[in-house]
Parts: structure tokens; C-alpha cells; sequence
């Protein structure tokens, strides 16, 4: 017959039991810790970046937005998304015949005042200035006739209406006359610097004046055409035929850019700034291209903090939060668009982990 057995003794031999494996347990993790493997778990993780950054995809030399000089309305466009364009080439006009006649009348105002001036006698060093003055007055004319003249063969190329080659030949000419008018304002002030100089005239002055006005007309009259500004590309039209513009630099008219090479705007935070040097190796990842990395190199650090103007992914930041900007120039020709958000990771300076580095992100994306 089996006897019944007592609680409180199985409650006792079960606690024997579970000490007895517990410290087994305890005499494993001592063998741990003295072979290394329980230091190797509480260890500080390696970093795999010096830091890393929200950044924004800029053409080489940032993006140019132009807006007119003056109000007006808009009456015709040529330039379009993606030309190719150069320095100077006529992209939008504005309405301008009310430039024109103020153009004429000042120019009517100028040819009276020559004649009366050429009743009043000069000699010696006052003849000199003279000459030079009608010299440099006659360059002014030239450069206007000049930019008309190459303004209706570009726009009659642009309408298909005339040929490429007319458009380089007026470029050309242009330029000469702009050349010449450099020679004639140093030319004048050089005769004007010379010793015994008389006083001008009152004739004199006012012929100077009339021709100033007339001047005037014609810069007036030039800031109804919006220019490229240097040799680029056309990133976007914002204007349409009709529309007004305003002289605003939040009502721009064209963004341009240089796109033969692409740059990278990054917002390192505060806490990292001091990670990041000229010269550093920096990958770039960008959502529109995962199985993708680019690469490129710092160029420039801000030295000084600011609000971040990127938006973050993820959980937003804090407001508080500082950053510097960091410029970055891309390698070779990646095929990211202007404006584009990526993310960059700037390298450590051993070259070994940043190779490493470079390809855990490929493989992880």
C-alpha cells in the first residue's frame, strides 16, 4: 500500500532542485565572462558613420530663381523646360512700348541739345573731353542697336522663322560693342583725370544730362526682358503669355540652373558638426533609387547654425534643434532631380569601414 506524501516535503525538494540548477546556471555565466564573450555583448557598438544628414539636390552652382525687375505685363515667352541656353538669351518680355516712347523722346531730347552744343566753341583739353564724351555717347547707342538686333534674331529663331547662325553672328557683334563701350569709359575718365581740366559748360551740361536721361530710357526699356543669367539650363517656366509679373523675388518668373554638375545642401545637426571636415568622403542614398548609392565630397562647411529648412522623414524634430549647412559636390553625372530629398552618410576616415560601409547600405536597401 503506497503512503501518501506530504506536501510541504515535495515543496521542499522541488526548491532543492531548482537552487541546484540555478547555480549551474551561475557557474556557466562566471566560465562566460572569463572566456570574453559576456564583455563582448556589453561592449560600446562600433560607429559605422562619422554622422549622417537630410540633404536636397541643388544644379553646381544652386538654383537661380528670376523675377522681373519691373512690373508688367508678360506678352511673350521663349524659353522652355530643359533648353540649353547662354549668357544673355532672351527668356521672357515684357510689355514695352511705353518704354519705347519715353525711349524716343529722350532720344530727340539728346539730338537738340548736341546741335545747340556745337554752336558753343571748345579747345585744348575741353575739345578733348568732348570727343570723348560723343565717343563713349556713341557706344551707348551701339550696345542698345546692338542687343535689339540680337534679340530679333534669336526670337526669330526661336519661331522658326530665321537661322541659328544669325543668332551667333549678332552674339558676336554684341559683344564687340560691348568691348568698345568699356574702352570708351576708360578713355573718358582718363581724359577727365588730366591736369587744367576746365569746368563743362552750360550747354555742355545740358547735353550731358539729355544723354543721361536717354541712357536711362534704354536700361529702363532692357529690364522688360528677362535674361539668362549664365550659361545653363531652363529647370522650369513659371510665366504664361497674359499673366502679370510683379517684381517680387516670391514671383519668380524662371528657375535656372547649371546642371552640368550637381551638388548636395546638407543639414548636419549641432551635435554632429564636429564630425564633418572639407574633403570627407560622403555616400548618398535617395528613395527614387534603392538598389542605388552615389557618392560625393564635402566641399564647404556654414560656420554658422541656423533653423533646419529640410523636413525630416520620420518622427519630426524637435524645434529647437540646430544645424549647419554642409555643401557636397556629387561624382560624375547621378541621375537625381533638383530638389530631390536624399540621405547622406558621411564616411569615417579609415577607408576600409567606409568601403564596408557603403556596401552594407546596398545590401540592406
Amino acid at each position: 500500500m503506497l503512503k501518501k506524501i506530504n506536501p510541504t516535503i515535495t515543496t521542499i525538494a522541488a526548491a532543492a532542485a531548482l537552487a541546484l540548477v540555478g547555480g549551474f546556471g551561475i557557474n556557466a555565466l562566471t566560465q562566460t565572462d572569463i572566456t570574453g564573450s559576456a564583455q563582448a555583448d556589453t561592449s560600446a557598438p562600433v560607429p559605422q558613420w562619422a554622422a549622417s544628414a537630410t540633404a536636397r539636390v541643388e544644379p553646381k552652382d544652386g538654383e537661380v530663381r528670376i523675377a522681373g525687375e519691373v512690373g508688367g505685363k508678360i506678352v511673350e515667352v521663349l524659353g522652355k523646360t530643359n533648353d540649353q541656353v547662354k549668357a544673355g538669351d532672351l527668356l521672357i518680355r515684357l510689355d514695352d512700348e511705353d518704354y519705347y516712347n519715353k525711349l524716343h523722346a529722350a532720344a530727340a531730347e539728346a539730338s537738340v541739345r548736341e546741335r545747340e552744343r556745337a554752336d558753343e566753341p571748345a579747345t585744348g583739353p575741353a575739345q578733348d573731353r568732348r570727343n570723348a564724351e560723343d565717343v563713349l555717347s556713341k557706344a551707348h547707342r551701339a550696345v542698345f542697336a546692338a542687343h535689339e538686333a540680337f534679340d530679333t534674331a534669336y526670337r526669330a529663331w526661336k519661331t522658326d522663322k530665321g537661322p541659328e547662325n544669325a543668332v551667333e553672328t549678332a552674339r558676336k557683334d554684341l559683344a564687340a560693342k560691348q568691348d568698345a563701350l568699356t574702352a570708351a569709359r576708360a578713355k573718358l575718365a582718363q581724359v577727365q583725370n588730366e591736369p587744367g581740366m576746365p569746368l563743362e559748360q552750360r550747354l555742355e551740361s545740358s547735353l550731358a544730362l539729355a544723354r543721361s536721361d536717354l541712357t536711362s530710357s534704354e536700361l529702363a526699356l532692357e529690364r522688360t526682358r528677362i535674361r539668362a543669367p549664365a550659361d545653363g539650363t531652363v529647370l522650369n517656366i513659371l510665366a504664361r503669355v497674359g499673366e502679370t509679373a510683379v517684381p517680387s523675388p516670391d514671383s519668380a518668373l524662371v528657375a535656372f540652373g547649371d546642371m552640368s554638375s550637381l551638388r548636395l545642401r546638407a543639414e548636419v545637426e549641432e551635435r554632429d558638426a564636429a564630425k564633418v571636415h572639407v574633403g570627407q568622403r560622403v555616400v548618398v542614398k535617395a528613395d527614387a533609387f534603392p538598389d542605388k548609392t552615389f557618392e560625393g565630397t564635402v566641399t564647404s562647411i556654414s560656420q554658422s547654425l541656423g533653423a533646419p529648412r529640410i523636413a525630416t522623414r520620420g518622427p519630426r524634430r524637435p524645434n529647437d534643434v540646430e544645424v549647419v549647412e554642409v555643401m557636397i559636390s556629387l561624382d560624375g553625372h547621378p541621375p537625381l532631380f533638383t530638389g530631390m530629398r536624399v540621405d547622406t552618410y558621411f564616411k569615417l576616415d579609415n577607408q576600409a569601414a567606409s568601403t564596408s560601409n557603403t556596401a552594407a547600405i546596398t545590401k540592406t536597401n
